[in-house]
């Protein structure tokens, strides 16, 4: 950093000013792959799936509260851990807050984990978040939606995360999945996108300021584990602080 390009304020506003107009370009870019999002065809669910939560059983039409769309972050927490992810923590901690204006704009937010609803309300108490998070413990839910993956298919390496691109390291990965019901016909519910791995990147608004920073997010030095310096917010030690 201390061999950095170090230039007079003309020079440093002609360099801003040629970066915005590739900002303009993201920009632009970002909102037409967005209306494509939008077009993509849905699939119907078929399965009746039930999640366990603050209000006990609940179906998945339950979970959208009364509005057309559902947003699930699959938050993974697998039965045998006494512990969420770390990584999805991270994530999570953006989360608090955004349900009530989301609800505005009729969409319900949620997260669905594995783990016992006992598990994920002490552990969400622990956080200090609030936003609603069920369980699908028992259910295809997890792996019909390719975030969760048994032994047996990890072994085989039988698996298929990311649309194919990739093997899961264990049974448990992150995605986003979105839904809409048609409450005003037959109460369909629709499975209208999901992505995993970089494709959550959006969710994470830290990622996002980091990235406005001249040492971005400063992870190369981390090898094949770039996020190996997240903790859980209470877990961190001064010493984990990368000052260099």
């Amino acid at each position: 950093m201390d061999k950095h390009r170090i230039v007079p304020h003309d020079d440093w506003l002609l360099a801003r000013k040629r970066f915005h107009a590739a900002e303009k370009a993201f920009t632009r870019a970002r909102d037409d792959l967005s209306r494509q999002r939008r077009e993509l065809p849905w699939e119907r669910v078929e399965k009746d799936y039930i999640f366990e939560g603050a209000a006990g059983k609940e179906s998945l039409a339950q979970l959208f509260a009364g509005r057309h769309q559902l947003i699930v972050y699959h938050f993974m927490f697998d039965p045998s851990w006494e512990a969420g992810c770390p990584h999805c923590s991270f994530w999570a901690d953006n989360f608090n807050g955004i349900d009530v204006h989301l609800a505005h704009r009729d969409v319900t937010f949620l997260a669905i984990s594995r783990a016992s609803y006992a598990k994920l309300s002490a552990y969400r108490e622990r956080m200090g978040w609030s936003f609603k998070w069920v369980s699908s413990f028992g259910s295809d839910f997890n792996y019909d939606y390719g975030v969760s993956f048994t032994p047996g298919q990890i072994e085989a390496g039988e698996s298929i995360h990311n649309y194919g691109t990739q093997q899961p390291f264990g049974p448990e990965t992150v995605g986003i999945s979105v839904f809409y019901m048609d409450k005003f016909k037959k109460g369909d519910v629709f499975h209208t996108y999901s992505t995993y791995s970089r494709g959550v990147d959006m969710l994470n608004g830290a990622y996002h300021y980091l990235d406005l920073t001249p040492k971005g997010r400063d992870e190369a030095g981390y090898g094949a584990k770039p996020q190996a310096w997240v903790r859980r917010h209470d877990e961190y030690e001064a010493s984990d602080v990368k000052d260099n």
